[in-house]
């Protein structure tokens, strides 16, 4: 089985004019990169690496925005041997000083040998750094890499890794905190390459277009590095770029005939209320094979939302497809909608909550349309387990435990991580779902996780963010998230006991809550809901409950008659 450097020396040398990646920017022309340029670009990174000490199989970390900079650099790291993890870019809803801390947490664990970033943000990396304490022998400024170069094969180190060994780090997409770092090696990222591209049949006219982060696995994998080191065409902009004028995907798709594209559930709904007439002259989405909704609970209304408002364009209904997905499993775990429509059913709510058992309506009330995430892909299989670990029949709902050939190493340094996540060798996933004929649908996350906008959100993190507002019973309050029909992703609502029953001080202590959670974490919250003590659910142990409080919310908003 080939490695990652392997696959990139074999398209330099095959294809070396071929365009690979065309960088798309606002305000700038598009930038095409060929193989040619990109492991010359690469060389240059890898001569800067040999430099300042780092070797084969150390961690790097790239603070880098998508462009030609983030490219060479991550390939640089593949061709020198070096393990390259892309991180988060500072943004200006995060303070900087969390930033800090939580990169300070992450490099005490990963231990990377080097930092990527550019000459205006390194002040922000070396006061993350302890000096002497930590595992960093350099902070490479992008400006000061050496130029593209020829590349000297014989001698780079990623020719001397083995398949098995780790080719890349992906830490999960959290809002706060120090979070787990995904190690996967090159046979399993290959081994996912090459059953997802059976699953989704690539062929020679496809084209990859996307806005998506790389330090996310939909991203990361999907439309980095499977284009690339399989040699189709990869059309990129900038997440930020696409967030102020989302048309722009549209009319890169129909710029440059792109067929493949994945989008979180959020996106559906954003394209269909933002994106304006007069942003669409022109514009041809015919050439759209797949979009595979993907990284947070999908929603068929969204689905229907996108396909009434572009359906003109020329957008087929067949085009929308759904996926579901980890980097634990490199990426894809199942992929629907490709060889038949994808699937839904209305099941009785009432019957999902109380018997955990997905039965089909009988009517339509109460009813929760699920959308099938597809089938397995070749050689994942899956179960559903109760709480025992016990095998459960279709229909029934429990934890969903996959097992596969492109499963992820370990959490880096992580032992203990590692061997609470498999069972006998099946991994763990903490979703719970059910099956129908290998049909696998998702009802709910078992780690109370919030998804909003297809990053996950910690409620744990924001509710530490709470506890420091001047006014908060200690230790009282609750995050959870509730699912916001318009916009297609959960809205954030924090619970908080307070003692104050003046409503002035109420508002100031709600304020306090919204700036502290925006600022420490990124998040807006939706909705701050002031209570007096005692009136949060605990668990036995003392714990915040939160899904029981989430319904009691809910239920104090339905009998005020307000609509959340």
């Amino acid at each position: 089985m080939p490695t990652f450097s392997e696959l990139l020396k074999e398209h330099y040398e095959q294809a070396p004019d071929q365009v690979i990646v065309t960088l798309l920017h606002a305000g700038q022309p598009d930038r095409p990169v060929t193989y040619r340029e990109l492991v010359h670009g690469a060389a240059g990174y890898v001569n800067t690496y040999l430099q300042n000490g780092i070797q084969p199989g150390d961690v790097v970390l790239l603070i880098l925005q998508h462009g030609v900079d983030l490219l060479y650099a991550y390939y640089g790291a593949v061709l020198h041997g070096a393990i390259p993890s892309i991180m988060p870019f500072l943004t200006e809803k995060l303070l900087p000083e969390r930033y800090r801390a939580d990169l300070a947490a992450l490099v005490s664990v990963s231990q990377p040998a080097a930092m990527v970033t550019y000459r205006e943000f390194e002040a922000e990396v070396r006061a993350a750094l302890k000096p002497g304490e930590d595992s960093v022998k350099a902070v490479i400024i992008s400006d000061q890499v050496d130029a593209p170069c020829l590349p000297q094969f014989s001698s780079f180190g990623g020719f001397g890794r083995q398949p098995q060994d780790i080719a890349l780090l992906q830490h999960s997409s959290g809002t706060t905190g120090l979070q787990k770092g995904v190690a996967l090696s090159h046979q399993a990222v290959i081994n996912q390459l090459d059953n997802y591209s059976r699953a989704i049949h690539l062929s020679s006219d496809d084209v990859f277009v996307s806005w998506l982060p790389l330090y996310h696995d939909m991203g990361l994998i999907a439309c980095w590095l499977m284009p690339i080191l399989m040699g189709y065409p990869l059309v990129l902009m900038s997440p930020f770029d696409w967030i102020r004028a989302p048309y722009r995907l549209l009319q890169a798709i129909s710029n440059y005939q792109g067929t493949l594209s994945w989008l979180p559930n959020f996106a559906y709904n954003f394209c269909a209320q933002k994106v304006r007439d007069r942003d669409l002259e022109g514009v041809d989405l015919s050439t759209w094979r797949i979009i595979s909704n993907c990284s947070e609970p999908m929603r068929w209304e969204s689905h229907q939302a996108f396909y009434e408002r572009f359906r003109s364009l020329g957008l087929r209904s067949e085009t929308l497809c759904t996926c579901y997905a980890m980097a634990e499993n490199v990426f894809a775990v199942t992929q629907g909608g490709v060889d038949a429509p994808v699937v839904y059913e209305d099941i009785d709510r009432e019957a999902l909550q109380t018997t955990k058992v997905a039965q089909l309506a009988l009517t339509s009330q109460n009813v929760v349309r699920m959308l099938g995430t597809g089938k397995a892909i070749q050689n994942t299989q899956i179960r559903i387990l109760n709480t025992k670990g016990h095998l459960l029949p279709d229909r029934h709902v429990g934890e969903v435990a996959i097992h596969s050939d492109c499963m992820l190493t370990g959490y880096y340094h992580r032992p203990d991580a590692t061997e609470k996540a498999f069972v006998n060798g099946w991994y763990l996933t903490g979703d719970f779902g059910y099956l129908v004929e290998g049909e696998l649908y998702i009802t709910g996350r078992k780690k109370d996780l919030i998804i909003v906008g297809g990053k996950n959100i910690y409620p744990q993190d924001l509710e530490l963010l709470a506890y420091q507002v001047p006014g908060v019973h200690p230790g009282r309050a609750s995050a959870f998230g509730v699912f916001n029909e318009a916009t297609g992703t959960e809205d954030v609502v924090i619970v908080a006991e307070v003692d104050s029953h003046d409503p002035d001080e109420q508002q100031k202590i709600a304020d306090s809550i919204r700036a502290a959670v925006t600022r420490g974490s990124a998040v807006a919250l939706r909705y701050v809901h002031l209570v007096r003590h005692p009136w949060l659910v605990k668990t036995s142990s003392g714990k915040t409950a939160r899904s029981a409080n989430k319904e009691k919310f809910l239920a104090e908003m339905q009998a005020k008659g307000q609509i959340y």
